[in-house]
């Protein structure tokens, strides 16, 4: 068998034919391993001579029970209805956040059902068994595996025959073909692709950790997020609640969300969000600046309570602060009503906030943005018993969003006499005066009135 010696970069997987200081492609210094490439020709299985010959879409069959369902409904939701058979699933969050629980919680769950591994590479099954006790998990089913090189691994996936696989975490596995130093953008493209293959070729699901850097992305090179079914992302809200939302999924919508509460005895899925981010207030104490607006997200409405407050810009330079809604979008709603209002935010920094810290990207709440930055620059509060919806144009027009209806049906549910949205209201300006009436009458000289 002929072999001849290659230099693979760690950080970038540049290929030299000698061994250099400093890579060309990346700027690395020091990051060249050896490697031996074989030039004998790869002998194909007899399950790889039956997976590469074409056939007629025809003759393609979906199978019956081609998903998997995991036994929380909060998951299942978000993957599109359950597991996907023959797919990747990769999820990342930040450290601490409780990747790893969630993951345990759901292996041992299926695993009432179906084979489950679960492998580990950055805990040992005494650190695993640790956790399993406190989240008072008694499953005898499944199965740990502490590893870290690919090539074991895949040996205990074609012997075991699982149903199911979680890897903890994609950045420790390592294989020889690629080098010794895990986590590089090489180690992660050959890992990730070639339990990718082993996944669809048996029809199995591989769901894979992965560390996020600072920016909260998947580390690693984007190549990793092509070769996997569905992207998942665990953020925090700052409390005990924590969110999964979809940034990939090739088997169902990326509009979906679900809700966890992060308890002693772990994870503990929120089936009725509805209120779960309303702050409850009477009448008289609501301040300036807060409105409340549904949003839907999905395939269900829950209720929002958006904040805002506005103070004089520094040095006369406007900026704004909002980390749960887009910030262009909180400037074009301030424009939208500089413009058709007659109100002054150019001089101003804005401060936008959603209560409970989940990330809103729902256009049905411009019109309770637009109404909480009115509120907010005015000092005049808004009435308890008003919710407010609406998409926003540039000219000032308020158009309608989707599932209005639900919408109106969960506001009225939870005590809200007054719906202000289309077709009622056209525009934003009829929006303010709905809202405000003759309040506006006695808004302060100074707020800047054009």
């Amino acid at each position: 068998m002929e072999e001849k010696t290659v230099y693979i970069c760690d950080n970038c997987g540049h290929k030299e034919p000698k061994w250099t200081g400093r890579c060309p492609e990346c700027g690395t210094w020091n990051s060249f391993s050896e490697s031996k490439v074989s030039k004998k020709p790869v002998k194909l299985s007899k399950a790889q001579e039956v997976r590469i010959t074409p056939v007629t879409l025809s003759e393609c069959s979906t199978g019956e029970n081609s998903r998997i369902f995991s036994g929380i409904e909060e998951i299942d939701r978000v993957l599109g209805g359950g597991i996907m058979r023959g797919s990747s699933i990769m999820i990342g969050g930040e450290p601490g956040i409780g990747k790893s629980t969630l993951l345990l919680q759901t292996a041992a769950l299926i695993a009432e059902k179906h084979k489950v591994l679960y492998i580990s590479g950055e805990e040992s099954a005494a650190q695993i068994k640790q956790r399993a006790d406190r989240l008072l998990i008694k499953s005898k089913a499944l199965e740990v595996l502490c590893e870290t090189n690919l090539d074991n691994v895949l040996t205990v996936l074609e012997k075991g025959k699982y149903d199911f696989v979680v890897l903890d975490s994609i950045q420790t596995v390592t294989s020889a073909e690629v080098g010794n130093t895990p986590g590089t953008p090489n180690q992660l493209k050959y890992c990730c692709g070639m339990l990718t293959d082993w996944a669809k070729q048996y029809g199995k699901v591989v769901m894979m950790i992965a560390h996020v850097t600072k920016d909260g992305l998947i580390a690693g090179p984007k190549t990793v997020e092509h070769m996997v079914d569905t992207v998942l992302y665990f953020e925090s809200s700052g409390t005990d609640l924590r969110i999964v939302r979809a940034a990939k999924n090739r088997f169902g919508s990326i509009d979906e969300f679900g809700l966890f509460q992060m308890k002693q005895e772990g994870l503990v899925q929120i089936k009725n969000p509805e209120t779960v981010f309303l702050n409850v207030r009477s009448g008289k104490d609501v301040p300036p600046g807060v409105s409340i607006a549904p949003v839907y997200e999905g395939t269900r409405v829950f209720l929002v309570e958006i904040q805002a407050l506005t103070v004089p810009a520094k040095s006369g330079i406007s900026r704004i602060f909002s980390e749960k809604i887009d910030n262009s979008v909180i400037s074009r709603i301030a424009a939208i009503l500089e413009k058709h209002c007659r109100i002054k935010f150019s001089d101003h920094d804005i401060y936008v906030n959603v209560a409970g810290g989940i990330r809103i990207r729902d256009v049905g709440t411009e019109l309770a943005i637009a109404l909480t930055l009115y509120s907010a620059r005015t000092g005049i509060p808004i009435p308890a018993d008003i919710i407010a919806s609406g998409e926003l144009s540039l000219t000032g027009e308020v158009l309608k969003v989707n599932n209005l209806q639900g919408r109106k049906k969960s506001a009225a549910e939870f005590g809200f006499k007054t719906f202000v949205a289309p077709p009622g209201i056209k525009t934003v300006t009829e929006g303010i005066k709905a809202v405000f009436g003759n309040a506006t009458s006695k808004a302060p000289e100074d707020m800047g009135t054009q």
